[in-house]
């Protein structure tokens, strides 16, 4: 069914007027405003700012908070938009506070992230989300338009809703995760030898950042290239950046094998851990370890410098933070039942499988939570531009 159809049939194929925001709004100014040091991990009053998290922290008493009401949240620079329904404290400059007055709050919130065009560029971006054409179903009959604005909302939250739980399940899982691997990865000292990574390890392999923008080095290629920013505590399938053969030629990258635990070396990055499922390629901020299977099942070996990333990270250098691959091969990991290597290897495997499954539910994009995540937010988005599909005023006129 066309959306003009859908709307036809479940909203009497209602008639539009196309609004700029800064009609339906109006701008808050906040009372205070939290400076980053002044957030806290408890208080009286939440901290929204412009930035990817919902609740950015808390705000002790000394801070008088907007008023609790329904209000739409766009960040100036990230480009973030939120809804929030309750008294909080601003944070951060560049948030623009919206109180809707012109139309029903969640169906404004609903539309602005349907049609508001987001740049990716850090600049002030309000000039432009105030322009953004907010279609207001029967505006001539507010008691009308009114009935299908929280007609579409009550769809729209029921996706959102699932969405919600489903992340809290996520969060749920992760805690739990954590806490077997804990578990699992403490042992006596009477049961376990501490070797370093070095020490387990066959090979160790780094690579190099061919000369940017060379056509030469990237236009055609298909040799997966691995950045830092794609190092994220999981399996890696793919790279969002190819090389060619002259790169592998004529610069230090070179192909490191499948199943290598990755360690990201450089500042922000350091201590960030993966698997590659693939042979790739890497930049020089990598240190591949090939695991010697005699000694460590390599996914035990990966779960241990996961479950030890804030440990790994502490051990940067410089005012960047950066590792090296002797720092990270120097470091210990505890291998079980060292006087016999098949039970070692097969306590590893074990400790694995558990952990394993807990690493899919948690992080696989392809099978856990997160992949159902992905799939209920293309949902609602879906959805959402077919609710919000309306005939055109000139289509009608015609």
């Amino acid at each position: 069914m066309s959306a003009a159809g859908f709307l036809e049939k479940y909203l009497g194929g209602a008639i539009v007027e196309l609004v700029p925001l800064d009609r339906l709004v109006k701008t808050v100014t906040p009372p205070s405003k939290a400076q980053k040091n002044d957030y806290r991990e408890q208080g009286r009053n939440p901290i929204v700012d412009q930035g990817a998290n919902f609740i950015a922290g808390y705000a002790d008493e000394s801070f008088e908070p907007v008023a609790s009401d329904e209000y739409v949240i766009f960040g100036d620079h990230s480009e973030h938009i939120k809804y929030v329904d309750f008294a909080f404290v601003q944070g951060a400059d560049g948030l623009k506070i919206l109180k809707p007055e012109g139309g029903h709050p969640r169906y404004i919130y609903h539309a602005l992230l349907n049609f508001y065009q987001k740049t990716g560029n850090y600049k002030r971006h309000w000039s432009k989300a105030k322009e953004t054409l907010i279609p207001i179903p029967c505006p001539n009959d507010p008691e009308k338009s009114l009935a299908i604005q929280r007609e579409i909302v009550r769809i729209l939250d029921s996706f959102t809703e699932l969405t919600a739980e489903l992340t809290a399940e996520l969060t749920a899982r992760k805690k739990q995760y954590n806490h077997y691997r804990d578990q699992l990865l403490t042992f006596d000292e009477d049961q376990v030898e501490w070797k370093t990574l070095g020490d387990v390890s066959l090979k160790s392999y780094s690579g190099a950042t061919p000369k940017a923008g060379s056509v030469k080095y990237y236009e055609g290629g298909t040799i997966p290239w691995l950045r830092t920013q794609e190092v994220v505590f999981s399996d890696i399938h793919g790279t969002e950046v190819k090389i060619t053969q002259a790169a592998l030629d004529e610069t230090a990258a070179k192909w490191v094998p499948a199943n290598c635990v990755i360690i990201a070396i450089s500042g922000a990055t350091a201590g960030r851990s993966g698997i590659n499922k693939i042979p790739l390629t890497t930049n020089q901020h990598c240190c591949c370890l090939e695991i010697d299977p005699a000694q460590a099942d390599y996914r035990y070996v990966f779960h241990w410098v996961s479950r030890n990333y804030e440990n790994l990270k502490d051990m940067g250098q410089g005012a960047r933070g950066d590792l090296n691959s002797g720092l990270i091969k120097g470091f210990k990991i505890p291998i079980p039942h060292p006087n016999d290597p098949k039970k070692s290897l097969a306590e590893q495997a074990r400790i694995v499988a558990i952990l394993d499954t807990f690493d899919t539910l948690t992080t696989s994009i392809s099978e856990g939570l997160p992949r159902e995540i992905e799939l209920r937010e293309k949902q609602y988005a879906y959805y959402r531009d077919l609710l919000l599909s309306f005939p055109k005023p000139d289509a009608e006129a015609a």
